[in-house]
């Protein structure tokens, strides 16, 4: 039986319909997640199931005693007072209990009767046993652990709640909800306010649970992670599909294609049938016939297949980058901060033509001060920024898409960013970004965030630019639309610079890692991947829960020896085992491609078999020679694809031993 269940869901804004006769349903342990362009309804599906919005017309049913939490996009609400006193009051069945044993108390003062004391003392103790069960399941340092993996501080235990920014606030409304630990889990874009150490714990924390998982995000590799079933909001309606994004893109691509070979079949069909109907309806020897094709064709038209809509996709091409200097960017000796202390102090770094940077480190930590003194949006208050040869900066940030021109169309905002470039030129620019016809005529001041975001981008490309500095690129991007852009930029043949929490964004992207901590830079030569693995080494090694905040003995070097022959040491060793990944990585990646290969032309020999055991084949020397050579071919090239999957797979389980 479902534990939470909307059927014949119906739901219109104005002339808008949202749901026309949905359903869907959510199992025991069900991970499903919920995709589809930024506006289709994502989000009011998601409140639907919590109960916050009221659907047009539709059953909801909930099975009993099911709890169903939910993490709301903005707005987290928990109770007001200190930050972890707040969370541990969302323990669920904590305030009837309490509020009985204040009223048994009451009961037991007021009474003389003694079988009465005796029935209510007993009741008092049902009741403080049933607090301690409580407590033992919710216990005080379940909500200390999740509190510090999403970036809380010990000391922030104390601190309340509504001296929280927004952003902080939502992070105390997600540890609230994991520690209920509700039998559904409704989370509606959780890794959006989230540092990349806190999108990590909490994708080890969701690979942990039990409970039911009902998820948006436009982070495709966290979706990937935790769901195993797909509900797309398509323009025909909400579908479902078996298995998580990927797989779910793999299905909607294999469908199209059947469906529209079928299409294609049937109207070949019909256009037989017709030109037999139309050239032997008058002959008499030949009337049956006719009126049995034409019967045929009504049953090709009552059957027609019906190609399912897709809405369009950003199409993005960054111009190639003229090419810079070797060091596009030297830090020397910046210091920077706000009021008397600094941020940062005697700040020495480089940038390499090519590079591929993920800034990361917790919320605070300076990582978008560090982008915007690059940008030049900010000036050190020591130091210098030296720019290397023929280097074409381009910057984007999420305050550059809020602060739009609002009184300014679309295409007046990117045209301005050009105004060299020709109509025809921008409009070009814009239709790639989903902005065509009418849609480059409305004013920037009624666009959703995500438009916003497109139309600052736009500006970006409007300009060709070798060097990109990034601020969290895809926040208010669909999954699609993120993939879309990560794709573009792994074309990208510039250099980068950038901050994101969406994970398959940073490790497609990086292959550097500068870690913003405690006023300094840690230059990580590897990639997002090698950072992770580093963090979880770190967190295993220590029992930290969040490993990026807390002192750790793998962050430090061992006493006594010489520090410089350490640091040798310990760089080479890493170094190593980069290297030693990234062969993995790419002997991973070829199996997979030749197991491919060979399940491919292991079914177009079947195919070839049956050809060949099929007398007809041969009645035609041509065809018999074709199909012959064709085997012949395919079998030597299965052989091949045999022989180096073996000797892969062979050196592939050598690196791991």
């Amino acid at each position: 039986m479902p534990l939470l269940a909307v059927d014949d869901l119906h739901l219109a804004f104005g002339a808008r319909r949202i749901f026309d006769g949905d359903s869907l349903a959510v199992e025991p342990g069900d991970r499903l997640g919920v995709v589809g362009p930024n506006g289709t309804g994502k989000s009011t599906l998601l409140k639907i199931l919590a109960g916050d919005v009221t659907p047009d017309a539709g059953h909801i049913t909930r099975a009993r005693g099911t709890r169903v939490g939910y993490l709301a996009q903005e707005h987290g609400e928990v109770a007001d007072g200190p930050l972890l006193a707040s969370v541990l009051a969302t323990a669920p069945g904590r305030e009837p209990v309490e509020a009985e044993l204040a009223r048994t108390e009451s009961a037991l003062a007021a009474t003389n009767d003694v079988d009465e004391q005796m029935n209510l003392s007993q009741r008092l103790a049902d009741l403080n046993q049933a607090l301690l069960k409580l407590d033992e399941h919710y216990a005080s340092h379940h909500a200390e652990r999740i509190l510090v993996g999403l970036g809380f501080f010990d000391d922030d235990f104390e601190r309340p709640v509504s001296a929280l920014s927004g952003g902080w606030r939502m992070r105390a409304a997600l540890a609230a909800l994991l520690f209920q630990r509700p039998d559904v889990m409704l989370l509606d874009e959780p890794t959006n306010h989230l540092d990349m150490p806190s999108v990590h714990w909490l994708d080890g924390f969701l690979s942990s649970v039990g409970q039911a998982i009902v998820l948006t995000c436009h982070d495709r590799r966290f979706l990937n992670r935790h769901v195993s079933r797909v509900a797309s909001l398509e323009l025909d309606g909400l579908k479902t599909f078996k298995g998580n994004y990927d797989e779910y893109l793999e299905q909607r691509k294999l469908a199209l294609e059947y469906l529209e070979a079928r299409a294609k079949k049937d109207e070949q069909r019909q256009k037989e049938l017709e030109a037999f109907v139309t050239r032997f309806r008058a002959k008499a020897s030949k009337a049956r016939q006719a009126q049995s094709k034409a019967k045929q064709i009504e049953k090709l038209e009552a059957q027609r297949v019906e190609i399912p809509r897709f809405r369009r996709t950003m199409a993005i091409r960054f111009p190639e980058a003229p090419k810079s200097g070797e060091t596009v960017l030297k830090l020397d000796g910046i210091t920077f901060g706000y009021g008397a202390r600094p941020l940062f102090e005697d700040l020495a770094l480089s940038i390499r033509r090519g590079q591929r940077i993920a800034l990361v480190g917790v919320n605070g930590a300076g990582k978008t001060t560090l982008l915007k003194l690059v940008a030049g949006e900010l000036q050190p208050q020591a130091g210098e920024i030296i720019w290397g040869r023929n280097v074409a900066p381009s910057y984007f940030a999420q305050h550059h898409a809020e602060s739009l021109d609002a009184d300014r169309t679309v295409i007046e905002e990117v045209w301005r960013a050009a105004p060299e470039r020709s109509q025809t030129e921008v409009r070009t620019l814009c239709g790639s970004f989903l902005f065509s016809g009418d849609d480059v005529d409305k004013s920037t001041g009624v666009l959703s965030g995500g438009e916003r975001a497109r139309v600052a981008m736009a500006r970006m490309l409007a300009n060709p630019a070798n060097f990109l500095m990034l601020d969290e690129p895809t926040n208010h991007l669909d999954t699609e639309s993120a993939d879309r852009l990560t794709e573009s930029l792994e074309a990208f043949d510039g250099t980068m610079l950038f901050v994101s929490h969406n994970l398959d964004f940073a490790k497609r992207l990086s292959d550097t890692v500068w870690d913003v901590r405690a006023g300094r830079v840690d230059v990580f030569p590897g990639s997002l991947d090698d950072y992770l693995d580093y963090l979880t080494a770190q967190q295993a090694e220590t029992g930290a829960g969040h490993p990026a905040q807390r002192p750790s003995a793998a962050g430090r070097p061992p006493a006594g020896g010489d520090k410089a022959a350490r640091q040798k040491a310990r760089a080479e060793a890493k170094a190593a085992q980069i290297e030693l990944r990234r062969r993995l990585k790419k002997l991973t990646e070829t199996t997979e491609r030749l197991e491919a290969k060979i399940q491919a032309l292991e079914t177009e020999k079947a195919e070839l078999e049956v050809q060949l055991a099929d007398p007809e084949t041969h009645l035609n020397p041509d065809t018999a020679r074709k199909t012959t050579k064709a085997y012949e071919r395919v079998q030597a090239d299965l052989e091949r694809a045999v022989d180096a999957w073996t000797e892969a797979e062979a050196e592939r389980e050598d690196l791991q031993a």
